[in-house]
């Protein structure tokens, strides 16, 4: 094989992370795994256009014995026993990191994925930043001279890393002329560099693990596991893994997937935005009642996001591993305490259902609301580190129960419809100019919701949706009107001096694409990579 490494620009760090050892050890990676990840991915457009035909989905009859079995993930590491309240957020640039560090959460979700956007200074400085974070030298300056460090006055949150999904290449690194596996990238540098030192300290190396749909895709995650401590020398297991349920065929297979990773597995985590995302996905052409309302109104007591969620928390007890809730993407803005004080109130009740439901612990996307989330699962937990015991044998979830989108309160609005394409151009437009998360409307979006947004509006056009405010059919042709008038309303509120602005127009060209083609685009970041240095 021969590797090739394509540098835009210069940026700091570069010799610190892309060396010749860490460049061989991905090599050997992509060599070992990379054919077996590109046969999966085949074989999700298989499944999912027989799910699309059928209209629906089914717990797999082969691996029936596994789901009736008794077994259990292997002990948990001491580093990762107390989960109540883990942050979100990338961990580039530093300042970001170190403000997550400094939180008092119990763990940093350090995101590749999701909330980073994949350019050339955005992958050498988050793995510049992890190196140096696992060390405790973590430091920032800011132009303006205001400095960042790491505080010495609290215990720093367990880090764990989330590594891009299997379905997303690395087109700055080259091997055999293809661009490579971001996922194999993004594990390689941060195992080769890290996984030594957080060993030894007891703190790692931890993973989250996004987008999978099916249970190979984590067997092959664990052949992986395996195949880098053996490597590196360390003994088998050290590595613990977090898998995102967030796909609608990963909730039928939650047994599976723990088993297949039972030596390395943590979790499982309710990954709610990119859930509904795969739901539309999915099922984009199996029907009307497939058709969710307005993004706003699908919350998670509907009753198939229920379904999904009283059915992970039972799956992974059973299995004594944690159970994750989902994200709190509230912003807290100090200018409108009003608007703050009534989100406060939604997120503090979610938080406190997610407890009461069994939920070991949840996420925040800000450092304001860490300690309302460490409150309110204290309040369940007491001094328990989790709530593992609690087994839940009430629960009772059926394949009818985890589809029954039909039954979601709501409607489809032209002001939803605006709203989805607001969101989707101008999220676009952040990634574009670099950044891989923003704060909308005192709302953290990422490539989830933005991915959500589109997709609702492209299913929209493919089933004559009409609108309950207006009457009107959602056509490509008010789409394309509706889109123009959402740029101009983006340009009219943000005006040209952010630098982002400039991503307007190829933002939009980019969600037109999405939402107006015939045939359906299954990733928002696979056409807008394109644009990325």
């Amino acid at each position: 094989m021969s590797i090739n490494v394509s540098q835009p620009y210069e940026v700091e760090g570069t010799d610190l992370i892309i060396t010749d050892e860490a460049l061989q050890f991905i090599e050997e990676l992509h060599a070992t795994f990379a054919p077996t990840r590109d046969e999966l991915l085949e074989r999700r457009g298989t499944a999912q256009a027989e799910a699309a035909r059928t209209g629906t989905l089914d717990f797999d009859p082969a691996t029936k014995d596994v789901r009736e079995a008794d077994w259990k993930v292997a002990e948990q590491p001491p580093a990762l026993q107390d989960r109540r309240v883990e942050i979100t957020g990338p961990p580039a640039p530093a300042k970001m990191a170190i403000n997550a560090l400094n939180s008092g959460a119990k763990v940093w979700l350090a995101c590749l994925e999701d909330a980073l956007s994949p350019n050339w200074n955005n992958l050498v400085d988050a793995q510049k930043n992890l190196y140096e974070s696992a060390r405790g030298i973590l430091q920032f300056t800011s132009p303006e001279g205001k400095e960042y460090r790491l505080r010495d006055d609290v215990t720093l949150p367990t880090v764990v890393v989330r590594p891009r999904g299997w379905h997303l290449p690395e087109k700055h690194i080259e091997i055999n002329g293809k661009p490579a596996v971001g996922a194999l990238v993004d594990f390689g540098l941060h195992f080769f560099h890290n996984a030594k030192h957080l060993h030894e300290k007891g703190t790692g190396p931890f993973y989250y693990l996004p987008k999978l749909e099916h249970y190979l895709e984590a067997r092959l995650w664990n052949d992986v596991f395996t195949f880098a401590e053996e490597k590196l020398g360390l003994p088998h297991g050290v590595v613990r893994a977090t898998v995102l349920i967030e796909t609608i065929p990963a909730a039928f297979c939650m047994d599976e997937i723990l088993y297949e990773l039972r030596d390395h597995a943590s979790g499982l985590n309710a990954g709610r935005w990119d859930y509904l995302f795969s739901m539309i996905k999915y099922f984009r052409s199996s029907g009307k009642k497939f058709v969710l309302p307005d993004r706003a109104q699908v919350g998670m007591t509907q009753p198939f996001m229920r379904a999904y969620t009283e059915l992970l928390v039972k799956t992974c007890h059973q299995r004594d591993a944690f159970a994750m809730g989902g994200m709190a993407a509230f912003i807290p803005n100090r200018r409108e305490p009003e608007v703050t004080e009534r989100a406060i109130e939604k997120v503090r009740d979610d938080k406190s259902r997610e407890a009461n439901d069994g939920f070991d612990g949840s996420w925040v996307a800000h450092p304001d609301l860490v300690e309302l989330c460490k409150d309110e699962f204290t309040k369940v937990l007491g001094d328990k580190p989790n709530q593992v015991d609690r087994k839940r044998p009430e629960v009772s979830v059926s394949v009818a129960d985890l589809l029954s989108t039909g039954d979601a309160e709501g409607d489809v609005t032209e002001q939803g419809v605006r709203t989805n394409l607001y969101v989707a151009t101008y999220y676009t437009a952040v990634w574009l100019s670099g950044n891989g998360a923003v704060a909308i409307h005192n709302l953290m979006e990422d490539a989830a919701t933005a991915e959500i947004s589109r997709s609702q509006v492209w299913q929209q056009i493919h089933n004559g949706t009409v609108t309950a405010d207006t009457g009107n059919q959602v056509t490509r042709e008010l789409v394309d009107r509706l889109l123009e008038e959402e740029v101009a309303r983006l340009r009219e509120e943000i005006g040209d001096a952010d630098t982002f602005a400039k991503y307007f127009e190829p933002a939009a060209d980019v969600v037109r694409k999405l939402v107006l083609s015939e045939d359906y685009i299954d990733y928002l970041t696979l056409p807008a990579y394109e644009h990325l240095r």
